[in-house]
């Protein structure tokens, strides 16, 4: 019952605002092919502010829109955006975005969790490139020798590692930033003091 309370229209508006957030931030990262992601800040986002169910939809609808717009590969790595969304709002509601260390280890954890899925993913479906700018490093690493699967996990928690991280503090600064007025429009908010 509280998880369907929490699909409020509050939380529809907020889902589309996060989903654009994440396309936007996403795609300017992939056009520069930095490596990194920088796409779950709106993921992360919705975690705190409106709880774990939330927030994995929020990252479902993001990959297959995303999806939709540029092609399959998006759409494949659905499941990782869901267990970040996941992750990420079970370690909100546990009071991990309270301090500075406590969101990096939140970072830490959610990298580790979406491993277990990306790492499949990237290696079996896609043979380790996905035309991100992660490419350049897994390439390397097999290249000197690492086999592809060791080569993907490297890459996917090296990359994921900083970029999870990032993505946690920028979402934990904004949060902490924001109006007590604004907060209070969101009754399933985390602590983050």
């Amino acid at each position: 019952m509280k998880e369907k309370r929490q699909f409020s229209s509050r939380s529809l508006v907020l889902i589309v605002i996060c989903v654009a957030i994440n396309m936007i931030a996403g795609q300017m990262i992939s056009m520069l092919k930095l490596p990194l992601f920088l796409d779950s800040i709106g993921t992360v986002l919705c975690a705190v502010l409106a709880g774990p169910w939330v927030a994995l939809f929020t990252g479902l609808v993001t990959n297959l829109l995303w999806g939709l717009l540029t092609g399959p590969i998006a759409a494949a790595f659905a499941p990782v955006a869901m267990v970040i969304g996941c992750v990420a709002g079970v370690m909100a509601r546990a009071g991990w975005f309270k301090s500075f260390g406590r969101v990096v280890i939140t970072g830490v954890v959610i990298t580790l969790c979406l491993t277990v899925v990306a790492v499949p993913i990237r290696t079996y479906l896609f043979g380790g490139a996905t035309g991100s700018g992660a490419d350049f490093v897994v390439a390397y690493l097999h290249a000197v020798g690492e086999g592809l699967q060791e080569s993907v996990a490297f890459t996917v928690i090296g990359i994921n590692l900083v970029d999870k991280i990032l993505t946690v503090l920028i979402v934990w600064v904004l949060l902490r930033r924001m109006p007590e007025r604004t907060r209070h429009n969101f009754p399933h908010m985390a602590p983050i003091r």
